[in-house]
């Protein structure tokens, strides 16, 4: 596949698909009597029905609402009700679902042969809820914010900062707030309606890049740094009604200033969108059923304690979705906690580990299959055949992890510390597990509980705070940011995505293999050679001992009846947010 015609179609495709996909059936037909999984492979209770309210909870509180500092997924998806991006991923299940498409961006880039250079026009008369007019330099304000400079918002990805090129004496936008794109050189601003992004070197990739929130458009007049999450200005369908602080829920009402005609993705059929948060998980499964609720916003299915009963219950499972969900559950082992910058007692975590007794914390075979390597198998490059630390039905082997130890100096034992999100039942439930298989090799695990809004940024992703607390071992979930090899491993296992703060490179892996490889993947245009570099990292990366494979996971996701136009995206990893409505009324 050439480097130009990587990923996008026309929007006049995308138009004609969603008419067809997502029309019909006026109020709440068309999907005929729901089945198990039915969402997987289809469009369930296809509706254009308007109106009534969209009502989410989540068991903690929202990362953030602000698209440039952001890294879970269900704000990726969630975000879209109220920020517009350059490009975004079609609609539809399935396949479907990983073709990129215009959204602000007025068609498609053009692309310098050399690939280092992409020349993109926006939509003219585009405008925020306060009626003004979105503009070009808008974009590269949104790009600078989150990715240059020591006052850089701190959660996400950084592939701008990485790819692009820039000024060595560039700051950030922060620094220079009379003139805050002075000296950058990654983003040109040709005119209002077109800009031109200045790659230091190749990047295949790149189009991926384009589509995730950091490239939604922020004006420099009306950002105020982190506490822009207060009340983000709206470029999509709704827009905030009242502030969002962690905790405090949020709000949103329709955005008049929307044009919907412009946009291929949203369809906005409800007239409010509500989240409520730190709701028990368990709370959030009965209300679900029980018709108080719509979606879980987290987006990763129901909780142990209700996936059980509702598998066995016919009437209920008929509105469940068990996908795999494209995340591979696994446990870092850091590099620079004593003694683990021993790659031999890495290697004993690795033989220690039961893995099937962290398949039944997931809830067995609807939970997640036992992995062996990194890269969950829907992503390019993947091989089951990775498997360097291969047990005997896959649990575990005392006696190799007792001689690793031995080998390591640690001959006596070991005390280690094993963060996990406090709450997701099932890490906690995993982590639980672990303790007692490690502790048959005579490593004792003390488990260190974390709220998952702050695991990635002061706690497991704070490198500071895990050498100050001996954070060896760390349950982790990730999902790729794009479904290519590099977009699944960049960021938790290159050398160059570890960061002071919202790092996800647990392990603090800084293998020069492996970086040459990942970097070599981009400069190459042929997509089944980028494909073998995959697996070849993948390879390098187990035999470092660095991930405790544990599952590639799959979802029990509950949908209730009132809810229309219910798929699974394997873009998203969960429901599609953006086609979703409701035959429900309510406030």
């Amino acid at each position: 596949m050439s480097r130009r015609a990587l990923g996008f179609v026309a929007v006049g495709a995308v138009a004609t698909l969603l008419l067809s996909a997502c029309g019909g059936g006026g109020d709440g037909g068309g999907g005929g009597d729901a089945k198990f999984n039915q969402g997987v492979e289809s469009i369930v209770n296809k509706s254009d029905k308007k109106g009534g309210s969209l009502r989410y909870a989540i068991a903690s509180n929202m990362e953030s609402t602000d698209p440039g500092n952001t890294y879970y997924g269900y704000v990726w998806n969630f975000s879209r009700y109220y920020a517009r991006t350059l490009y975004t991923y079609d609609v539809g299940p399935k396949e479907a679902g990983h073709k990129v498409v215009p959204d602000l961006a007025d068609g498609e880039p053009e692309i310098s042969d050399d690939g280092k250079t992409y020349t993109i026009k926006i939509k003219p008369g585009m405008k925020y809820e306060d009626g003004s007019e979105i503009v070009a330099e808008d974009f590269a304000y949104a790009v600078a914010r989150s990715n240059f400079g020591e006052q850089a918002l701190p959660n996400g990805p950084k592939y701008y900062a990485d790819y692009l090129a820039k000024s060595e004496d560039y700051k950030g936008p922060y620094d220079n707030p009379d003139d805050p794109l002075k000296g950058f050189g990654g983003v040109e601003v040709k005119d209002e309606t077109t800009l031109v992004f200045h790659l230091n070197r190749p990047f295949a990739d790149f189009p991926f890049v384009l589509v995730q929130p950091q490239s939604a458009p922020v004006p420099a007049d009306k950002d105020k740094g982190e506490q822009y999450q207060t009340k983000v200005l709206s470029s999509g369908p709704y827009k905030f009604d009242g502030e969002w602080n962690p905790g405090s829920g949020l709000k949103l009402v329709r955005n008049d200033e929307w044009d919907a005609e412009s946009d291929p993705v949203r369809k906005a059929l409800p007239d409010k969108v509500s989240v409520e948060e730190g709701v028990d998980q368990n709370e959030i499964d009965q209300r679900l059923q029980n018709g108080d609720l719509d979606v879980d916003l987290g987006g990763r299915g129901l909780g142990p304690a209700a996936k059980g009963t509702a598998l066995t219950d016919d009437a209920v499972k008929a509105n469940l979705d068990n996908p795999e969900s494209g995340a591979h559950n696994y446990m870092a082992v850091n590099t620079k906690v004593k003694p683990f910058d021993k790659i031999e007692c890495r290697e004993a975590i690795q033989w220690a580990n039961d893995r099937t007794s962290t398949q039944r914390a997931w809830g067995g075979d609807v939970g997640g299959t036992i992995s062996s390597q990194l890269l969950p198998p829907s992503v390019p490059g993947a091989d089951a055949k990775i498997n360097p630390f291969k047990t005997k039905g896959d649990k575990g082997n005392v006696e190799k992890a007792k001689q690793a130890l031995a080998d390591c100096g640690e001959e006596g034992g070991l005390d280690v510390n094993l963060g996990v999100r406090s709450d997701r039942p099932e890490e906690v439930a995993a982590a639980e597990a672990i303790q007692q298989s490690l502790k048959k090799a005579d490593i004792n695990v003390n488990i260190r509980k974390f709220p998952s809004d702050t695991f990635t940024n002061t706690q497991a992703g704070s490198p500071s705070f895990v050498k100050k607390n001996k954070l060896a071992l760390s349950i982790y979930g990730w999902m790729p940011d794009w479904n290519t090899g590099f977009g699944y491993m960049s960021q938790i296992m290159h050398g160059d995505a570890i960061k002071k703060a919202g790092n996800s490179n647990l392990a603090e892996l800084d293998a020069p293999e492996v970086n040459k490889l990942l970097d070599e993947s981009q400069e190459t245009q042929d997509e089944g050679e980028r494909n073998k570099m995959y697996t070849e990292a993948d390879q390098k990366i187990m035999e470092s001992a660095t991930v405790a494979p544990l599952v590639f996971q799959k979802s029990v996701l509950y949908r209730p009846e009132t809810l229309t136009n219910v798929y699974f995206s394997e873009t998203w990893k969960m429901y599609d947010y953006m086609a979703l409505g409701t035959t429900a009324g309510g406030e």
